[in-house]
């Protein structure tokens, strides 16, 4: 019998997509599933209040959750740390490891080793976000040597409503991004609806996308020792990214 791999992710409370999304990119993987622990969060902004929900004691708490079901790698699915400062999610998953002894790693840990190994120095953005969450992302990629070629975002704080940009959107906003000829594109929130776009943008564009979603499978799966090259239709990250 082929040894059951599992695959834990932490998912924002108020998320609608990544949660059918993720389950959809793993479906061909026939020994691996994907499973959920939420926590609260409603709304993205750089106030006390939104910045509060990223309290690593919730975080841990729906880990450890996770951890009952004996998963083989824990993701956060978000993307917090792009404003907050990348470090956050280093300690995050120092700590998740030290609770669960399960290996951990975010939507944006994962990215960022993305392109490293693609030696990317000039990245679009495409992000649902508002004006000044937006330029924090953009100040933390400045520090990494990354800069910003291209960006578009719209504005939005609900977290909900994420989910409810229409796709048709999305990628018209990618290929906005794309006229600006940056090395790669990375759409940056967990609950936007373009991940099943990303392979036929690439084909039209000829850039390399990389949505959080995608990431965090993508490092997710290698840490349980699953070769992503078998993951078909999603997009290059899985199969060049070595």
């Amino acid at each position: 019998m082929t040894k059951r791999v599992l695959l834990g992710m932490l998912t924002p409370s108020s998320n609608t997509s990544l949660e059918p999304i993720t389950t959809a990119m793993v479906a061909g993987l026939p020994e691996v599933s994907a499973h959920f622990s939420r926590f609260k969060v409603t709304e993205i902004a750089l106030s006390s209040k939104a910045l509060a929900q990223f309290d690593n004691d919730e975080i841990l708490r729906a880990a450890e959750l996770l951890a009952h079901a004996k998963v083989d790698s824990i993701g956060w699915n978000g993307t917090s740390s792009g404003w907050l400062g990348f470090e956050a999610d280093v300690q995050l998953c120092e700590q998740i490891t030290a609770a669960t002894g399960i290996p951990a790693t975010t939507s944006m840990l994962a990215l960022n080793e993305i392109l490293e190994q693609r030696k990317v120095t000039r990245l679009g953005y495409v992000t649902p976000y508002l004006d000044d969450v937006q330029a924090k992302i953009l100040e933390n990629y400045g520090k990494l040597g990354i800069v910003c070629q291209g960006e578009r975002h719209l504005g939005l704080q609900d977290n909900f409503s994420f989910s409810e940009v229409p796709v048709a959107q999305l990628e018209a906003m990618t290929r906005d991004v794309a006229k600006d000829r940056p090395d790669a594109i990375t759409i940056i929130c967990t609950n936007l609806k373009a991940t099943p776009s990303v392979a036929k943008l690439e084909r039209e564009t000829g850039i390399p996308i990389y949505d959080t979603i995608a990431t965090v499978v993508w490092k997710c799966l290698r840490l349980a020792g699953v070769d992503t090259r078998r993951v078909t239709e999603w997009g290059s990250l899985f199969q060049q990214v070595a």
